[in-house]
């Protein structure tokens, strides 16, 4: 079946599509032996596509969920001797995590070899909701409540969708996926985040998944999470 070259690229997990996108445009895409343009289409079954010299395989999708540890980081390649998500997902697909947590944060980690599917997770217009659980240094005031619907990072507010506060725990929901974005949010109002776990991405729950276990989505929660915004 005939269809676009981005398309197939970020189906076989290589790369989003708006990155395909930009291989193709470098140069960087052969198709039969000939460079690809945009808008080309293809075969992935019959024809030979090359992205920087390797040939694209067309695996079977699959879709991981992890309960990340606190002290793992959220690379596919570590040059400095850190346990990374990767030594704990062991399968024999390609797969790379949608999205990032810090190496101090713990909870929900998807992993996946679909392009399409990490990037309606990830991008900003799909707007998918996060949830997550959060311990502070202090108790969370009414006042700490009204600074938080009003803070400002790199010069735009937080979206806050709910929260949630008992003493010094929150739950807090939004669909940001800016760096650290929970952690500055809480600081901006002067708490110090000291324990940080995401609990849902969408309508996928980590559920009694232990930290550090990783176990593959049911048809149910994936159909879930493709109606996520």
């Amino acid at each position: 079946m005939q269809e676009r070259i981005q398309k197939i690229i970020a189906q076989a997990g290589i790369a989003s599509r708006r990155k395909a996108e930009q291989l193709i445009a470098k140069g960087s895409v052969l198709v039969n032996g000939k460079i690809a343009s945009l808008g080309q289409k293809a075969d992935a079954e019959k024809d030979k596509i090359l992205v920087n010299g390797k040939p694209v395989v067309i695996e079977k999708k699959v879709y991981i969920m992890l309960n990340k540890p606190k002290g793992v980081v959220t690379t596919v390649r570590e040059q400095h001797g850190m346990k990374t998500v990767m030594d704990l997902v062991k399968v024999p697909e390609r797969v790379f995590p949608v999205g990032r947590l810090d190496k101090y944060t713990e909870g929900l980690l998807l992993f996946t070899n679909d392009g399409e599917f990490a990037n309606k997770l990830t991008h900003p217009r799909y707007e998918v909701e996060k949830e997550y659980f959060v311990v502070v240094d202090k108790p969370i005031s009414e006042k700490h409540m009204e600074q938080l619907q009003n803070v400002v990072i790199d010069g735009r507010r937080v979206q806050i969708r709910g929260i949630d506060v008992w003493a010094a725990k929150a739950m807090i929901r939004l669909h940001e996926g800016r760096k650290h974005i929970v952690r500055r949010l809480f600081e901006k109002v002067g708490l110090n985040v000291v324990k940080l776990a995401r609990t849902r991405v969408g309508r996928l729950e980590i559920g009694s998944l232990q930290p550090g276990k990783w176990r593959h989505l049911t048809e149910a929660e994936l159909r879930r999470l493709t109606h996520a915004s």
